[in-house]
């Protein structure tokens, strides 16, 4: 090889050289930001896990509000049917109602 072909190589291979660099630096810009991505989809992951956890025990307290109406309900009409059985028995037993 002369020098004015390995002038030519040289050149070549710095452009090359320049190139590849360039390329390398954009590939670890991509790989920083999908690590950035990764990193972003584990905390998403976490706060998805206690959103989770804090519907069911929404839920629960829902299902216990919900179930309160129905027990005061049914100790009313309880409590009204024993008033009502009570006044009935007093009122036979007290003789208004026998010959």
């Amino acid at each position: 090889m002369n020098q004015d072909e390995v002038s030519d190589k040289l050149i070549e291979v710095d452009q090359r050289s320049k190139s590849n660099k360039y390329r390398l630096d954009k590939l670890e810009e991509r790989q920083d930001n999908l690590e950035q991505i990764a990193n972003a989809f584990s905390v998403m992951q976490k706060e998805q896990e206690y959103i989770k956890e804090d519907v069911r025990e929404i839920k629960e307290d829902i299902k216990i509000l919900a179930e309160r109406p129905a027990k005061r309900w049914d100790t009313i009409v309880e409590r009204v049917i024993t008033v009502i059985v009570g006044a009935v028995v007093g009122y036979l037993l007290s003789g208004g109602g026998l010959p």
